[in-house]
């Protein structure tokens, strides 16, 4: 019988432990929020990186497609 309470106490700890990390890691996560997305100036510096990191992307990925879009129907014409 005591093991038995020692085993249900044991994993009672175990439960409420992982919720605190659980809660924490919430927190934690929470803190790369917009405050206000409609204000940039409520923003932090790290979402303009993001936002800025991701235009450049963007914007290198569209001018790659836009210059390389012809050479794709140039290989099947002359395969016929």
């Amino acid at each position: 019988m005591a093991t038995w309470a020692a085993v249900a106490a044991r994993k009672a700890a175990e439960l409420s432990r992982t919720s605190y990390q659980r809660s924490s890691m919430l927190v934690q996560l929470r803190g790369l929020a917009i405050g206000d997305p409609m204000r940039p100036s409520r923003w932090k510096e790290e979402n303009f990186v993001i936002i800025t990191l991701t235009g450049c992307g963007l914007a290198i990925y569209g001018g790659y497609k836009f210059f390389t879009r012809g050479k794709n129907d140039q290989k099947e014409e002359g395969s016929k």
